[in-house]
C-alpha cells in the first residue's frame, strides 16, 4: 500500500469520525433535555436573584418536563459560582442566574477574575429588571428622602447600611447614593441579602438600598420604612414612592437586572429554545403579575440583545465605580 493510499484512508477515517461526532451531537441537541438541569444562583436563598430564579425555574420545569435544580453557591460577589458555570460542560444542563453584580460590576471591582463576563458565557434570556428600594429601620427619624439625607449629614459615620456582600448590587448602589448625596455611611457586608434583611429588621442595621423582591414583604409588614426607588421613573409596584433622581440626585439610576446565561459554546438550538420558553412565560399576565408583586418588571428579548446589554452595562458601571471610588475592601 502506498503512502498516498494510507493518507487518503486516514483522512477518510477522520472525516467519518467527525461526521459521526456531529451526528451524535445533533441527536443530543434534538433530544435535550433528557435529565435535570442545574440552575446555579450565586447568592444565598431569599435575595432577589434567588427569588426570580425559582419563579422562572418553575416555568421552565413545567415546559421542559425535567427538574430544574436550584443550586445556591454564595460567596465573593458570585465569583466562584460564575467561574464554576463558565467551566461547566456546554451541553445545556448548567445555567447561571446572571445578575448585574456578577456580570457587570465584578469586571471593574476585581483586579483579576477567573472568568470573562462577555466571553465565558452565552447570553440566553433576560428575565427582569428590579429597581432598588431605599429603606430604613423605623428607629431612624426620617419620614422621607430629604429627612433621611438631613439626618445622615447630621450624624456622619453613625448610620450602617447592609448589603449582600462586598461588591454586591446593594453595596454598589448605596455607595453610589452616598457619593451622589455627600453622605458618610458605614458599609456592613453580609453573606447574602437574606441575612442582611434579617439584621435590618432586628435594628442592628439602619439602612438598605436593595431589590424589591427581598424588601417588599417587610415594607408591607411595616418592619422597615420605604423612602424612595432607584429607577429613573416611579415603580409600578410602589407608585407613591419618589425616585432618588427626582427627589435628590438628577440622573441617578441604579437598577438591578437578571437573566440566564450558559457556558460559552452551548448549542445555539438549546439557547434559542430556552430563550423562547422564557419569553413566552414573561408574556403571560400571570407571570407579569407575579413579578410585579415581587417588585420586578418582565424584560424579554433575544440572546443577542441580552449579550449587547451586558457589554454596555460593564462599560457604564466601570465609569460609575471609578468616579464614586467604590472598592470591595
Amino acid at each position: 500500500m502506498t503512502h498516498s493510499s494510507l493518507s487518503r484512508r486516514t483522512l477518510l477515517s477522520g472525516a467519518t469520525a467527525a461526521a459521526g461526532a456531529l451526528a451524535l451531537a445533533a441527536r443530543a441537541e434534538a433530544a435535550w433535555p433528557t435529565r435535570a438541569i442545574k440552575l446555579v444562583v450565586p447568592f444565598t436563598p431569599g435575595g432577589s436573584t434567588d427569588i426570580l430564579a425559582r419563579i422562572i425555574g418553575r416555568k421552565l420545569e413545567s415546559e421542559l418536563q425535567q427538574p430544574i435544580v436550584i443550586e445556591n453557591r454564595p460567596g465573593t460577589g458570585g465569583v466562584p459560582a460564575a467561574a464554576g458555570v463558565a467551566k461547566a460542560e456546554p451541553d445545556g444542563y448548567t445555567l447561571l442566574a446572571g445578575h448585574i453584580g456578577t456580570l457587570a460590576f465584578n469586571p471593574s471591582l476585581y483586579a483579576s477574575l477567573p472568568y470573562d463576563a462577555t466571553r465565558a458565557f452565552a447570553a440566553v434570556a433576560r428575565i427582569a429588571t428590579v429597581p432598588n428600594i431605599l429603606v430604613v429601620h423605623p428607629s431612624v427619624p426620617a419620614a422621607d428622602l430629604a429627612g433621611f439625607v438631613a439626618y445622615a449629614k447630621a450624624n456622619p459615620g453613625k448610620l450602617n447600611y447592609a448589603s449582600g456582600g462586598n461588591g454586591s448590587a446593594a453595596h454598589i448602589a448605596t455607595a453610589y447614593l452616598a457619593h451622589a448625596a455627600g453622605l458618610s455611611l458605614v458599609h456592613v457586608p453580609y453573606r447574602g441579602t437574606g441575612p442582611a434583611v434579617n439584621d435590618l429588621i432586628g435594628g442592628h442595621i439602619q439602612v438598605m438600598l436593595s431589590g424589591g423582591p427581598a424588601l417588599l414583604p417587610q415594607i408591607e409588614a411595616g418592619t422597615v420604612r420605604a423612602l424612595a426607588v432607584s429607577s429613573r421613573t416611579r415603580a409600578a409596584f410602589a407608585p407613591t414612592l419618589p425616585t432618588i433622581a427626582d427627589a435628590l440626585a438628577p440622573g441617578f439610576e441604579a437598577v438591578q437586572w437578571h437573566g440566564l446565561v450558559a457556558p460559552a459554546g452551548t448549542p445555539a438550538a438549546i439557547v434559542g429554545r430556552v430563550n423562547a420558553l422564557v419569553n413566552a412565560a414573561l408574556a403571560t399576565p400571570e407571570l407579569q403579575e407575579t413579578l410585579r408583586k415581587e417588585g420586578a418588571t418582565a424584560a424579554a428579548g433575544t440572546p443577542e440583545e441580552f449579550a449587547r446589554m451586558i457589554a454596555s452595562e460593564i462599560a457604564l458601571w466601570r465609569d460609575v465605580i471609578r468616579r464614586a471610588g467604590i472598592t470591595i475592601g
